[in-house]
């Protein structure tokens, strides 16, 4: 009698963190991996979303599938980050119920915590207060998938969790130079004006906060949480170090070398100034990990930009 292996769904396979998680999988090659993209199937379509769980019946389901941008993306699209994010979140957690997932992780972010707060953040503050004006959509949009999450985990006893990671970076990213995220637009960014011999302009003081992390980092922390966390209450993903956009936008030049062209535009709108989390309840169950140091990371995710310029999202 053949075994039936056990099924891992990832959405959102084929971006920055379905990518960084397919690098791991030569480990757990005991379980069949489905990497969904939104070419094989548009989560924001209820139909679709559940003719594909029941094609496949996933065992378990990590589901990272977003719409996501950078600072100025949010500002300016608040339906479209707040009605597609809803209709993806709930087709996944229902459908997810339906096919009875054995767990499912579910990715929020670190930018959905209240901006009037104290600091470090923890976990139980999520919903103290409203998030910064300038992602408020996004953030009650990812706010109701912990809520949703919870709501199946007190009813059906689901085993639905969250995660929430600080600002994710790394290979396979979208760099597009209006919707990124900060260190994938200032890549992009530095590499043009380097091309073009202009100056490297970053929008901004340069003297927001953020504690950054590798998407290959976050990759690992996710599998350990499918098969080690069983806690039902959502965990912080963050390193220690708090660095500077400042100092992101100076890394990024030098690699690119290129760092005598760096200005920054005050005109800009700098955002929230500091998002600090802690990692305390991550450290006091995985005490040893170690994360992925801030520049070294850059020079990777920036080796793999040049390499792959003309395939990658921008």
């Amino acid at each position: 009698m053949d075994i039936i292996q056990e099924k891992i769904l990832v959405t959102g396979g084929s971006g920055l963190v379905g990518q960084a998680i397919n690098k791991q999988i030569n480990k757990y090659q005991n379980y069949e991996w489905l990497f969904l993209s939104s070419k094989d199937c548009d989560l924001t379509n209820f139909k679709q979303t559940k003719k594909f769980f029941n094609t496949y019946k996933p065992t378990y389901v990590i589901h990272l599938a977003a719409n996501v941008g950078g600072l100025f993306k949010n500002m300016n699209n608040k339906v479209e980050m707040l009605e597609k994010n809803l209709e993806i979140n709930k087709n996944v957690i229902i459908c997810s119920h339906d096919v009875k997932v054995k767990k499912l992780i579910a990715c929020l972010s670190t930018c959905i915590f209240p901006d009037k707060t104290t600091y470090p953040i923890y976990e139980h503050m999520l919903h103290n207060g409203p998030p910064h004006s300038s992602n408020d959509a996004y953030a009650y949009a990812k706010r109701l998938l912990e809520i949703h999450c919870r709501a199946y985990q007190e009813q059906f006893n689901d085993n639905f969790i969250c995660i929430i990671p600080t600002n994710i970076y790394g290979p396979y990213d979208n760099y597009s130079l209006t919707d990124a995220h900060v260190i994938p637009a200032l890549i992009h960014k530095c590499y043009l004006a380097k091309r073009d011999n202009k100056p490297f302009v970053v929008c901004g003081s340069g003297k927001p906060l953020r504690q950054f992390l590798f998407s290959n980092d976050l990759a690992k922390l996710i599998i350990w949480i499918l098969f080690n966390y069983s806690d039902k209450t959502p965990i912080i993903l963050a390193p220690d170090d708090e660095i500077s956009i400042k100092d992101i936008a100076t890394f990024i030049a030098k690699e690119f070398e290129y760092i005598n062209k760096l200005v920054f535009d005050k005109s800009f709108s700098d955002g929230q100034y500091k998002k600090t989390v802690s990692n305390k309840k991550l450290k006091a169950q995985l005490k040893n990990f170690k994360f992925t140091n801030i520049q070294y990371g850059i020079k990777l995710t920036i080796q793999w930009f040049i390499n792959n310029y003309d395939s990658i999202r921008k």
